[in-house]
């Protein structure tokens, strides 16, 4: 079964890894939030193991919301399992010559989903009351992780015609990123790769009502954030694979998943 971003892999930054796809996601009505950070604030959140990166010298951190399908290969999405919103935190870093995402957290309406990313790579994934609604023209979305203390409430749009981000602007630096990084109970380094065409992206209007997702990790930005829209992504995810330092800052790889 091939997956239909397959078709088109020259923008990749490396190559596609060698063995097969596991998931198929779709990411709907998809909602980033981008906040400039000071590097001092971020750096003691992010593995040593990882180098932060940094844009024009601060390092960013971005809310991203969306409404996502999930299925695994081979089989049809599952009425009440593959489709829910979801909402995460994350940061910008890069192992050996791969930049990549590091998630502060991840929240998603579905205990399966949730409870099995963070059992199997300690993904910090939470279970959220959470809802997308599509009103004249915006979409509004509400998100209260369990205990009530974080969550997210905003209506937002895009505008204007999408396009694919330039090669070297910021929009490009901030979305175009190929993989995941992680740290397992093992506590090796653990890259998730995942590929799609380009990003379709629109700048946004948004009217944030609530916000406290960045608070448990200390951030207050005090600027604007940069806003962008897309209004779909479909995505392969592969097999993880272990990244394990050597001489030189290269990363070797070893499958920590069989491919079948």
């Amino acid at each position: 079964m091939t997956h239909p971003t397959l078709s088109r892999t020259s923008h990749r930054p490396w190559p596609l890894p060698r063995v097969p796809w596991i998931l198929a996601q779709t990411w709907k009505d998809v909602l980033f939030v981008h906040y400039r950070v000071a590097k001092s604030r971020v750096r003691p959140l992010v593995p040593t193991v990882l180098d932060l990166e940094e844009y024009d010298g601060s390092a960013w951190v971005s809310i991203v919301a969306f409404d996502m399908t999930v299925r695994p290969r081979f089989l049809p999405p599952v009425p009440g399992l593959s489709f829910f919103p979801e909402i995460n935190v994350r940061t910008y870093v890069r192992a050996g010559d791969k930049p990549g995402i590091w998630f502060f957290s991840l929240d998603a309406a579905n205990r399966l989903a949730a409870g099995g990313a963070r059992a199997l790579l300690n993904l910090p994934y939470f279970v959220g009351k959470m809802s997308v609604r599509h009103r004249q023209g915006w979409v509004e979305y509400e998100h209260v992780r369990r205990g009530g203390e974080v969550a997210f409430e905003a209506r937002y749009r895009g505008i204007g015609v999408p396009a694919e981000p330039v090669r070297g602007t910021l929009e490009h630096w901030l979305v175009e990123r190929y993989c995941l990084y992680t740290v397992p109970l093992t506590g090796r380094l653990v890259r998730e790769d995942i590929h799609h065409f380009p990003w379709p992206l629109a700048s946004a209007e948004a009217e944030i009502e609530k916000n406290t997702l960045l608070a448990p990790f200390g951030i207050h930005p005090e600027d604007p954030p940069l806003l962008h829209y897309a209004e779909r992504q479909d995505v392969a995810v592969f097999p993880p694979l272990r990244a394990r330092p050597r001489a030189g800052g290269v990363f070797s790889e070893r499958g920590l998943l069989r491919a079948r």
